[in-house]
């Protein structure tokens, strides 16, 4: 469906604080395109290098599109004949960074590396974003793959249930913003050169306390009911006279403020009155949270609690979040998208409509 382009230039964000920064995205899907819309939206100016099929995400929805490449430039290059890849060693020359993702050997047979492109300008940035590593397996690497690959869905979910995977793409949206960070801190120090980011070890480095508590202590992750934490108790979802609350107490002095405003009877918390002791008699003081929340709806304890310095939240459908949070909900081309989530004093993100496939140039 077309929808109505904002006369505003793709570069929307031209005034931010990478004003001036140009990045060159070949990308698809998630991972690359949301580094480089992270930081379109921020001033860099991004041009998409797509082929002639373009972007495998146009063939999803528009709005799937728009939600990861608004406020770019597309050109649509052949890169496997040789006007193509002139067009792009011109693009290279003004170009600060290149972001990439797809297969290892696909990278390498496009010409898509530092070695490859350096020659045309020794201080451009290329940062690949695979699976396993630029250097790596060639194998498909799609996010619920990756999930499953490091252990995010056999920690997830109830103790006797199936693995289960989160509902989102946890896997390319942390990755791409972890190729973000990589390309702008290579920038700072200002060089060119390679940087390498897999899906695999941007996992493997969010599951940190985790992977440290079996690396140091032998002690493998355990799913406990409620996605409970594995350390903090009582630190999980609740179920109430209505609707689920997710709470997490890490404080004696949470604690102390909670047993007194649900009226925790005595007997039942005497013997709890540290975290050390909490987590050692988890079973005991889950069953008396539970009794005690029972009595009144996930969203009635939330406006009990939160007043109090409690850390608690009715769990919410994205509707209602969204609903919530009208100031994160942005308009751009007929589109309405989530916006970026970094705030800069003294800078208003504005935000281009995305690109119509080859609309800055062909080859």
């Amino acid at each position: 469906m077309e929808r109505n382009r904002d006369t505003m230039s793709s570069s929307a964000g031209s005034q931010g604080p990478l004003a001036g920064i140009r990045i060159l995205e070949a990308g698809h899907i998630l991972a690359g395109p949301y580094a480089s819309m992270m930081l379109s939206d921020l001033g860099a100016e991004v041009t998409k290098v797509e082929p002639p099929t373009g972007d495998m995400s146009r063939q999803v929805s528009d709005a799937y599109f728009a939600s990861l490449n608004r406020g770019k430039r597309s050109v649509c290059l052949d890169l496997t004949g040789p006007a193509g890849q002139e067009k792009l060693h011109e693009l290279v020359t003004d170009a600060h960074a290149l972001i990439v993702n797809q297969k290892p050997s696909a990278i390498r047979k496009l010409g898509l590396t530092y070695e490859a492109l350096k020659q045309y300008n020794e201080k451009i940035v290329c940062v690949a974003v695979t699976g396993y590593g630029l250097y790596g397996s060639d194998d498909p690497a799609f996010d619920y793959v990756i999930q499953a690959a490091t252990g995010v869905a056999a920690m997830t979910g109830e103790p006797d249930g199936p693995p289960t995977l989160p509902g989102y793409s946890a896997a390319d949206n942390s990755a791409g913003l972890t190729a973000a960070l990589g390309l702008l801190a290579q920038i700072i120090a200002g060089r060119g050169g390679q940087i390498d980011v897999s899906l695999r070890d941007v996992m493997l480095s969010q599951l940190n306390y985790k992977a440290s508590a079996y690396l140091n202590e032998g002690a493998p992750p355990v799913r406990h009911p409620f996605g409970a934490h594995p350390f903090y108790v009582p630190a999980q979802l609740f179920p109430t006279a209505d609707g689920f609350l997710a709470m997490f107490l890490t404080h004696d002095r949470y604690w102390r403020t909670f047993v007194t405003e649900a009226a925790v009877p005595e007997a039942e918390i005497a013997a709890f009155p540290t975290m050390a002791d909490r987590s050692a008699n988890r079973d005991k003081v889950v069953e008396a949270v539970t009794r005690a929340l029972a009595a009144d709806t996930a969203r009635g304890w939330e406006a009990r609690l939160r007043p109090l310095g409690i850390p608690v939240a009715a769990v919410r459908t994205l509707p209602e979040a969204l609903a919530e949070a009208p100031d994160r909900v942005i308009e751009t081309a007929g589109y309405r998208l989530v916006a970026n989530p970094i705030r800069i004093d003294g800078h208003t993100t504005s935000y281009g409509p995305p690109p119509t496939l080859g609309e800055h140039g062909t080859a």
